[in-house]
């Protein structure tokens, strides 16, 4: 918060995106302590950037961000504190970010970014940790990519979300379909959005939310679109019986007082997936960025 207040008024002076000041900023603090910004040019004629640091040899830990931002906007405390121990790689996923592809934007398509991105590390194991949307593609990985070792999902409901849970999704955050949730078209959606995902969602000038929907939601809005309307196919087309023997071990986290996924679904998923669920008190959708530290240590208790 502290620098966020500075860079606004570094803002006023200097008549620069608070936004991108901060973003830069973020980035430079990320290659200090040691990661180093990639891209791999995918099958599909697209190309996924990534996030790469740590120690090679030691476990790998693949962070999936969620709906709208990047993967540093979800994960930059986390990076920063895991880093020193794991082998850290953080994608943008598809059409977000610089990340983009030609393929159709599915669930499917987001899970093959990242296994040709394992295949082209040559990684034999990895640990993913992935939190709402991103959970989505961390659960199709688990079915999929015979490399994941353990999964975490946070706030992120996989399989178990039936088209009456997202519709009741839409009306509680105020809208008329899932899709008009998780993609603002403009900056009133975005502060919508954010007030209804963190805990406590910080004060600043109404001036900003026009630089955060520029910056991280305003490109690619027909895939993001996309991305939510083709879920309920995605779900109907998996066969439990084929997999559910076969999963990786797991842990669900949830926040207490989650409003786009309730904590409901968090126990039902952990039923579906004999996986622990642990609950944070008092907590929203945004866990990564409301309670980093307790996130950090719960990832290093599952990985260890």
């Amino acid at each position: 918060m502290r620098l966020l207040i500075t860079s606004i008024v570094i803002w006023l002076i200097s008549g620069c995106s608070t936004v991108s000041m901060v973003d830069s900023y973020q980035q430079k603090q990320l290659i200090n302590a040691g990661f180093e910004r990639n891209h791999l040019t995918l099958a599909q004629d697209g190309e996924l950037h990534y996030w790469q640091g740590g120690n090679e040899q030691a476990p790998v830990i693949i962070l999936l961000h969620g709906f709208g931002g990047t993967g540093m906007t979800s994960w930059y405390e986390t990076m920063q504190d895991l880093v020193v121990d794991y082998h850290i790689i953080v994608p943008d996923l598809l059409w977000f970010g610089d990340s983009y592809s030609h393929a159709p934007a599915t669930i499917e398509s987001e899970t093959s970014a990242i296994q040709q991105l394992i295949s082209e590390l040559r990684l034999k194991q990895v640990n993913l940790v992935g939190i709402s949307f991103g959970g989505f593609v961390t659960f199709d990985l688990m079915i999929k990519a015979p490399e994941v070792k353990k999964a975490m999902m946070l706030a992120s409901p996989g399989i178990v979300f039936s088209d009456a849970d997202m519709d009741a999704m839409s009306e509680r955050l105020g809208q008329t379909t899932p899709e008009a949730v998780f993609v603002p078209q403009d900056k009133e959606g975005v502060r919508h959005l954010l007030e209804h995902t963190f805990v406590a969602h910080p004060w600043y000038p109404s001036f900003i939310d026009e630089q955060i929907y520029q910056t991280y939601f305003a490109n690619y809005l027909e895939e993001k679109r996309s991305l939510i309307t083709t879920l309920p196919a995605y779900r109907n087309q998996l066969e439990p019986a084929e997999f559910r023997d076969n999963l990786p071990p797991s842990l669900l986290i949830w926040g207490e007082n989650d409003q786009v996924f309730p904590l409901e679904k968090g126990h039902e998923f952990s039923v579906f997936l004999d996986a622990p669920l642990i609950i944070i008190p008092d907590a929203s959708h945004g866990l990564t960025n409301d309670f980093p530290e307790l996130i950090n240590q719960m990832i290093r208790d599952f990985i260890k």
